[in-house]
């Protein structure tokens, strides 16, 4: 793994602990059998990450802008998810995921801003 990327790019190293913490949330949420949320929030919050990762190798400006479009979708339907475990009934506390989720939701939005200025 290129450990020097995550260092010098705050989105992927944001995203990548972000899913490593989604991870460990899901694979709780398979413990007491909530397998769909399990499985949507897993597949959307990883995939913050992976298309911000495959961003970097953007073929151009306009295919940067794009792939982290992706990414901000993807963060958008992992809110999603996030919120309905925050408000239903018997589903393990989730506020420190939103709240990393925010952060890198700001993050993606001024990288957007920024890159469609340039």
């Amino acid at each position: 793994m290129q450990k020097e990327l995550f260092v010098h790019n705050p989105i992927l190293k944001l995203s990548f602990d972000f899913s490593l913490l989604v991870i460990d949330y899901c694979e709780n949420l398979h413990a007491v059998r909530k397998f769909i949320i399990a499985n949507q929030l897993l597949k959307s919050a990883t995939s913050i990450g992976a298309n911000a990762m495959e961003a970097q190798s953007a073929e151009s400006k306009d295919d940067f802008i794009h792939k982290m479009k992706v990414s901000a979708k993807e963060a958008e339907e992992t809110q999603y998810w996030l919120m309905l475990c925050e408000y239903s009934p018997n589903y393990p506390e989730c506020k420190t995921l939103i709240m990393k989720l925010e952060e890198i939701h700001k993050i993606l939005g001024k990288i957007l801003s920024t890159s469609k200025k340039k």
